[in-house]
């Protein structure tokens, strides 16, 4: 997800038997060696969609008049009738709320389409590497938060962010402490923690690998993405930071084959070499479809399903 539209906002072919068998596979088993959570081998189960893409069309902040509206409840619906695909994977920016009475609305509204939630988006404003204590305190509390969420709606993971602090530059020591008392939350209610390749100040690859390794938690893992890196970086320090996300992940990634620059240059991913990454790793997890370009969401979305799925196969 690029990092201005996001930081503007701050202030699964299913029915209902395939739904019912998806359920349990989702659940993050505590074990001494941490989750381990049952993946789906066949290329298209793998395959999750991302509301950020659509957030033109869902209700909320970014929804662009004259688009129709989709509800967040509803979005699971919609992906499976337009994609026949049933894992989803919402972002904090479209929740309505996270009140307990919602959340149990959208659960049964997606368990209802025969969907489920792979991942939590989430995104805060507070930094977990501040000099200020009370700052990380609000970041670990606001993180703990969509853990509860992930929780409530029978999400497996969530992705928590690092935005950059006003008062320091990155430091892994600090952000490592913040999100041990995190993952120690996480882990306590089986949900698993990931942390994206996004923010080029404060979630460079190579930084977020070594929080990771600092943290030394199973249940803290990498969430590699295709294109943010390459979108921000040359494509040696790129592809070297894809490779070691996908060293250090578990159950997310996310798919894209381009994204615009700083300067709205378009960016052009390697796919062959990236998923190249991906299997020489092992990853066995989910991929969300994160369309991020200008154009048309749906048809970008269905060209990025046909692409993960050759290269899955």
């Amino acid at each position: 997800m690029p990092l201005a539209t996001r930081r503007r906002f701050l202030a699964q072919c299913a029915t209902t038997a395939a739904g019912t068998w998806l359920g349990p596979n989702l659940v993050a088993a505590a074990s001494d060696s941490g989750p381990s959570l049952h993946f789906p081998s066949q290329p298209r189960e793998r395959i999750a969609i991302a509301s950020y893409p659509f957030r033109e069309f869902v209700a909320g902040h970014d929804h662009k008049a004259g688009n129709p509206t989709i509800t967040l409840e509803n979005f699971a619906a919609h992906v499976i009738e337009k994609f026949k695909v049933n894992k989803i994977e919402p972002w904090t920016g479209h929740f309505p709320s996270t009140d307990a009475k919602y959340l149990k609305q959208f659960r049964t509204a997606v368990e209802k389409a025969g969907g489920a939630v792979v991942n939590i988006a989430v995104d805060g404003e507070h930094s977990p590497y501040a000099t200020d204590r009370a700052e990380r305190d609000k970041a670990v509390a606001f993180s703990r938060q969509w853990v509860d969420a992930a929780v409530a709606i029978g999400s497996p993971c969530i992705r928590t962010n690092l935005p950059a602090a006003k008062d320091s530059k990155p430091k892994v020591e600090r952000t490592a402490d913040s999100l041990s008392r995190v993952v120690e939350y996480a882990a306590a209610k089986k949900i698993v923690v990931n942390l994206e390749n996004d923010n080029p100040l404060s979630e460079d690859p190579f930084f977020l690998v070594k929080v990771i390794e600092k943290v030394n938690s199973p249940w803290l893992h990498a969430l590699p993405d295709f294109a943010n890196t390459l979108a921000r970086y040359d494509e040696k320090h790129a592809y070297e930071g894809i490779d070691a996300m996908f060293a250090h992940a578990y159950c997310i990634s996310h798919v894209k084959d381009g994204e615009p620059d700083e300067k709205g240059k378009l960016v052009h991913v390697d796919m062959a070499k990236t998923f190249g990454f991906l299997k020489q790793h092992g990853y066995k997890g989910y991929l969300s479809m994160e369309f991020d370009q200008p154009g048309d969401p749906y048809r970008g979305t269905a060209a990025l399903i046909e692409t993960t799925v050759k290269y899955l196969s």
